[in-house]
């Protein structure tokens, strides 16, 4: 069950570099994983919801889904964006959609993340953490 009072998003550019190409030039699919990373990443710092935020208050938010859509392919030396949307959800998890989008604003990748929260001894909770509530009563979520 999803909720969509308020919607949360960051931007964030990025460049492709060579390490992250193929022999053909094109950006290897596994990187598209990293770029969403980069794209958290950038929403945490910009939200006030950062992995060290998280960490601090005594649980780590594990991946357990993740999906990736390919339309075009990026090369080598292109800067492109990532919008990272976070998606509410009323269950104790951190669900993200991304979207990337090439020089000529064309999508060119889409997909979205699933994490859900693990205290210090590994349990899953079923319940928001209560510094998770406070950050999404904060956010108007």
């Amino acid at each position: 069950m999803q909720s969509n009072e308020n919607i949360l998003s960051c931007t964030e550019q990025v460049r492709v570099r060579f390490n992250e190409t193929d022999p053909l030039g094109i950006v290897w699919h596994g990187h598209y994983i990293v770029y969403f990373e980069d794209g958290r990443e950038a929403f945490g710092r910009e939200h006030g919801l950062t992995y060290l935020d998280i960490q601090k208050a005594g649980y780590v938010t594990p991946i357990v889904k993740s999906t990736c859509e390919h339309f075009l392919p990026l090369k080598y030396g292109e800067t492109f964006r990532i919008v990272t949307t976070f998606i509410n959800s009323v269950s104790a998890k951190l669900i993200y959609r991304y979207e990337l989008f090439n020089q000529e604003d064309q999508l060119v990748c889409s997909g979205e993340t699933i994490q859900v929260f693990l205290d210090n001894n590994g349990g899953l909770c079923l319940y928001n953490p209560d510094f998770f509530q406070a950050w999404k009563d904060k956010m108007g979520l």
